[in-house]
């Protein structure tokens, strides 16, 4: 009996084990609301700002153990100020150096919740073939069902200050600030 009592002990705590790791939902970055933005001081006047049309990438949350894994990819030849000119220079080996590293990704691992919510991502962005960590803040994430997908869709607004040298991005040093915004707006499709 005790034995048959242990069995079924074993077997409910595997079915719970199941159900719990059953929580996690990945879902696919929906590109047409997704951005991926720069900011960066030009020599202590305006704003210059940037963004990738191209990236993509998955999102795995588990809400019940407040945790949840990233992956985003971004095409950093896709650069898009709105000045050609301008997109060249920061492609090219000065910057972002596109042709030899032609992307750079944010891996995140550890998720922050508050309630359902969630409030930070910390992991790594790897960009010119250099890895460091980076928080991703977040100023704002909900999940609603989109009546177009007909599926659940989760997003919001990330943001994160990094520090270009740390990349070996050093052209125009002190001039143009080592600080640069990065921002984040996704929205991720149920998978």
């Amino acid at each position: 009996m005790k034995l048959l009592a242990a069995g079924l002990v074993a077997a409910a705590a595997f079915a719970t084990s199941l159900d719990a790791s059953a929580q996690a939902v990945t879902y696919s970055v929906e590109p047409t609301h997704t951005f991926v933005t720069w900011e960066a001081k030009h020599f202590g006047t305006s704003t210059s700002r940037g963004r990738f049309d191209k990236k993509d990438g998955s999102i795995t949350i588990d809400r019940t153990a407040k945790t949840g894994r990233a992956e985003i990819t971004i095409q950093t030849a896709s650069m898009n100020t709105g000045v050609a000119p301008f997109d060249k220079h920061l492609t090219s080996k000065d910057f972002f150096n596109s042709e030899q590293f032609p992307t750079a990704v944010f891996k995140g691992e550890k998720f922050t919740f508050e309630g359902d919510k969630v409030t930070a991502v910390e992991g790594t962005l790897t960009l010119l073939g250099k890895t460091n960590p980076v928080t991703l803040k977040a100023t704002g994430f909900n999940c609603y069902q989109n009546p177009f997908f007909k599926r659940e869709v989760c997003g919001g607004d990330f943001e994160a200050t990094v520090k270009r040298s740390l990349y070996g991005m050093t052209y125009g040093l002190p001039g143009i600030p080592d600080d640069i915004r990065l921002l984040i707006q996704i929205e991720a499709v149920r998978q």
